[in-house]
């Protein structure tokens, strides 16, 4: 863990990641891309939100460096392009019963 005190820059990255999923429905995207890649259809559905806001939150996250976007057998997957996320959510996934 880098030493934030002494390391101006990467503090100011970790911000900037901080801001970028410091929105609920961004917050449940990246948890969703946590556990696999997904088109914006199916993740507009399995989150309960229309197509065009999740694909508003998605270019928010692409734009940030957190999310990208794959094309397979021609279809559009995104997935996550900052792995450390998964520890991110992990952390607040696992401890639902302490209070922040």
């Amino acid at each position: 863990m880098p030493n934030l005190i002494a390391q101006k820059d990467q503090a100011e990255r970790i911000a900037q990641v901080l801001k970028a999923v410091a929105h609920p429905l961004r917050l449940r995207i990246v948890s969703v891309l946590v556990k696999r890649d997904v088109r914006v259809g199916e993740l507009a559905e399995l989150l309960g939100e229309k197509q065009a806001i999740v694909s508003q939150q998605l270019r928010i996250l692409r734009m940030s460096g957190l999310v990208e976007v794959v094309k397979e057998h021609g279809a559009m997957h995104y997935c996550l392009a900052e792995p450390r996320l998964c520890k991110l959510v992990g952390c607040f996934e696992n401890d639902n019963d302490a209070p922040l």
